[in-house]
């Protein structure tokens, strides 16, 4: 006799009340200064996570480093000529929505965001955040803020450059005795020989692997990969912006 097998999950219905409410945070648009290329969120890291959020329940806020309108990495685009991101129907249905273009028009500056109202936090990726995120003393003091109130606090692909140097209060970095991914070098690599120069002005898992009493690990190149480690969740690259937003509902559902 076969195996029975079921599959039964929660999808929040139209009309429901929400359940709470999640901060995104992306990169406001900037220029790289390894390839002179207009840089900004990926396109996936935002519309992934936030079809997983929407049907659980959530409502979600869009914040940037620097407020106002959002520019998607060229790359990310479902129609961009390269091709690269065609297969991404998941962007492609959002930039059909008007409160989805809307959302990217008009972001408030992370300073004027109440962390109290939200019940996390979730970082997106691109390649603006290289830039826009490391070392940003305020989107450091937001994300601790999140994190040290017991909150889901997230970050994927490059936005997890903000945890090579983002401290708790105590002085001690946040990713002390965590263990955490990030974009890793093998992805770096991959994409710099795609293009034929170097795009980032360092590599995350390199500079990862230098911090002391921290594990960063990562698994097979652009394979969707996620860790939990208490209320830090990380996600590896692109394709692993659902599954940390997996791991965000999970906890919020405990």
């Amino acid at each position: 006799m076969e195996k029975v097998k079921e599959v039964n999950s929660y999808v929040h219905f139209h009309g429901a009340p929400v359940k709470g409410k999640i901060l995104m945070v992306a990169s406001s648009p900037s220029v790289s200064k390894q390839t002179n290329w207009p840089i900004g969120f990926w396109a996936a890291e935002l519309t992934h996570p936030l079809r997983v959020f929407q049907e659980a329940g959530y409502e979600v806020e869009l914040a940037s480093t620097e407020g106002g309108k959002l520019e998607m990495d060229g790359y990310s685009n479902p129609l961009d000529e390269s091709g690269y991101s065609a297969h991404d129907v998941i962007s492609l249905g959002y930039m059909q929505k008007t409160d989805f273009n809307e959302m990217l028009e008009n972001t408030k500056k992370l300073t004027e965001v109440d962390v109290k109202i939200y019940d996390a936090v979730f970082l997106v990726g691109g390649q603006g955040p290289m830039y826009t995120f490391r070392g940003n003393k305020d989107l450091e003091q937001l994300f601790v803020n999140f994190y040290e109130s017991g909150k889901p606090s997230a970050a994927v692909c490059h936005s997890t450059t903000l945890l090579l140097e983002a401290k708790k209060s105590n002085g001690e970095l946040l990713v002390k005795g965590k263990t955490w991914t990030g974009f890793a070098d093998a992805e770096e690599e991959f994409a710099d020989q795609a293009v034929g120069l170097k795009i980032q002005p360092y590599r995350i898992e390199e500079e990862a692997r230098k911090l002391q009493e921290t594990t960063f690990k990562v698994a097979a190149p652009f394979s969707s990969y996620a860790i939990q480690d208490g209320n830090l969740i990380t996600g590896q690259q692109q394709n692993s912006g659902a599954a940390a937003a997996e791991l965000v509902v999970e906890l919020l559902s405990k």
